[in-house]
């Protein structure tokens, strides 16, 4: 399991500062963005138990991990089962059809948020049939959208989720469509404007929203990062994930 190899980073006060600008962001917004308040997901990837468990403490319950391997470790090591009881696990990254299974088994999982066809959401369907924990509890999903089209990016094209949702909306029923999310390109120069991956995400919000005459706030936007989380929150995101922001910077690959 993996172990600080790093100079400690106080957890807590950052897990604080975060909360702490969600909010102010959150209250500054302009009135026109109806979305709700944003769910802070703490991102722990390359993090230890140790860490996990710091925030855990300080009040933090949803916590995201991008490989199936490390949320597989994390979700079942001793000290999180012990000391996390309500511990809210999200998985955010890439989600093969061959790694279904493992990511359905991890205990207290929460959200899948990376759902990008009509395959994967079928299969996850079947599958969660199968492991549901108790009757008519729905895995709860989100629609990942390519807003930036990058390649190395995955997810539906802008133009596609809506049919998408329609989809799982109409013929899985185990699932629990909650909403869309993006990741975006990196390094955007907001000197330049509106980042054109919130704009097109929030878009896209608008149009499902219309299309199956939702309120703005039951469709969950999960946007933003720790370098533009506010900035997404300015734009209507409602779920924000947070890691270096939280845990510290992680080591470099080596």
């Amino acid at each position: 399991m993996l172990r600080r190899t790093m100079a400690e980073f106080d957890v807590k006060a950052g897990l604080q500062q975060v909360l702490k600008r969600i909010d102010e962001v959150f209250l500054q917004r302009p009135k026109e963005v109806q979305t709700g308040k944003p769910l802070l997901v703490a991102v722990s990837k390359t993090k230890p138990a140790e860490a996990v468990i710091e925030a855990y403490e300080a009040g933090q319950r949803d916590f995201g991990e991008n490989y199936v391997q490390e949320l597989e470790q994390k979700s079942r090591h001793p000290d999180i089962l012990a000391k996390c009881p309500d511990i809210r696990w999200h998985f955010i990254g890439h989600m093969q059809s061959n790694k279904i299974n493992k990511v359905l088994s991890v205990p207290n999982l929460s959200m899948i948020q990376t759902v990008d066809s009509e395959k994967l959401a079928t299969k996850l369907d079947a599958a969660w049939s199968k492991v549901q924990p108790a009757p008519e509890q729905q895995l709860q999903v989100l629609i990942q959208i390519n807003t930036s089209g990058e390649d190395v990016k995955s997810g539906i094209e802008a133009k596609d989720a809506p049919a998408l949702y329609q989809f799982i909306r109409s013929n899985l029923k185990h699932l629990n469509l909650r909403g869309i999310m993006t990741i975006g390109a990196f390094g955007f120069d907001y000197s330049n404007g509106p980042n054109p991956d919130f704009v097109s995400l929030m878009q896209v919000h608008k149009s499902i929203c219309e299309a199956h005459s939702l309120d703005p706030d039951s469709a969950l936007v999960s946007m933003g990062m720790s370098n533009d989380f506010d900035k997404a929150i300015e734009m209507g995101s409602t779920v924000v994930r947070v890691g270096s922001s939280i845990f510290g910077h992680r080591a470099a690959k080596t």
